[in-house]
Formats: C-alpha cells, structure tokens, sequence
C-alpha cells in the first residue's frame, strides 16, 4: 500500500490518501478542507479514487467529503453511527472549531470488523470511541499501518472535553485496541507526525 499525507486547513489536519500500486485504486482518509489541493495530488500520482473515508464527524476531518463525493461520484464510508450528532450539526460545529460550515450527507455508516477493499487493498474498521462516539480506526495489516484519526498522536492523546467526548472510552480504545494491535505498527494520526504503537507504548505521558 501507497499513501501520501497532505495537511489541510488551519487545523494541520492529515488528509491522507491511499492507493493499491498494482490498479492505482484509491481512497481519501479524512478530506477535512482544500479539496483543491486534495484533487492536485489525486492528478499528480494519476489515481483512480474509489471512496472516501472518515474516521469521526468533527469538521477539521469532513470539510471536503461531500465536495468531493460529487467531484468523483465516489461514496464516503464512516464514521460509525453514534457520530450522527456531529454529522448532524456541522453548522452547530463551526462556532466550536472556528471554520467554515460544510455540507456532509449520503454518508454510508461503518461498524467493527468491517472490511474496506480498494484495489487490492484490504482495510479492517475498529469501532474506538472517546474523541467522538462514533470514531473509528482504519487498519491494513499486511503494510503495518494504522491510521487512527483523533484517537492517538505523538506523544499525546485526542481530545475530550468536546461534547459527547469521554476520556475513560479513549483511554480503553487505546490500550484494549489499538496497543493489541503490535509495537511494530505505524500510525498515522489525523494530526501530527507519524509515530509507531511500541514508541507510543515508552513515550506517551498519557498512557
């Protein structure tokens, strides 16, 4: 598996996008804002996007899905259903992050141990509640890469004194599915620098 990470909006949020190198069939993670420069990279690597998908409702992380939905007449998979409040309320969201409202609809709902296929790329989806309800986790085991969203970064935690968030959950999320997962694995978080689970597992003060 390929990806690139591409920060966007104000928020550095990582929009990744992933692709088989046999079909060049591909996904965007978390499309949060600029899908100009989103569509950029799509064109320099010469891809053929076949979903988006998100990893929780929070706006620095959908901003883009639906334009982009319409762009490549792809669908956008996830979050898990217990985010409906922040996919909901995204007009109720830009007076907490202070960015511009969005249009997010025609999502499709993600639950644990479903399977995501791009080309000949197999995705498993964790359900790993905390930073929102409904977050969920996006894992390829053959290249050891996990992209973990708002879960966990380098050197800390995501965050939960947002409505709906709940620390004891994130914590449990962690340490139960993540941390299981093996110290050799990347992760890739939605904000930040890439990081590995066993450096996580001696250098996070949070954990």
């Amino acid at each position: 598996m390929n990806y690139i990470i591409i920060q966007v909006t104000d928020f550095h949020q990582n929009c990744c996008i992933i692709w088989c190198p046999v079909t060049l069939h591909a996904a965007i993670i978390d499309p949060g804002g600029e899908h100009q420069k989103i569509i950029n990279n799509i064109s320099k690597y010469k891809l053929f996007v076949k979903k988006i998908l998100i990893t929780h409702g929070h706006l620095d992380h959908i901003g883009s899905a639906y334009i982009l939905s319409n762009i490549y007449k792809i669908p956008i998979l996830g979050p898990h259903k217990k985010d409906i409040f922040w996919t909901k309320n995204t007009n109720f969201q830009k007076n907490i992050f202070q960015i511009p409202n969005c249009i997010f609809k025609k999502n499709q709902w993600l639950k644990n141990n479903d399977q995501i296929i791009i080309g000949n790329i197999l995705l498993k989806v964790y359900h790993c509640p905390g930073h929102t309800p409904g977050h969920i986790i996006f894992f390829n085991k053959l290249s050891s890469i996990l992209f973990s969203g708002d879960i966990i970064f380098k050197q800390n935690i995501g965050r939960t004194d947002l409505p709906l968030s709940n620390y004891k959950d994130l914590i449990d999320s962690i340490k139960n599915i993540i941390f299981p997962l093996g110290n050799n694995i990347t992760v890739v978080p939605g904000h930040g620098p890439v990081t590995t689970i066993g450096f996580e597992k001696l250098n996070n003060p949070f954990l």
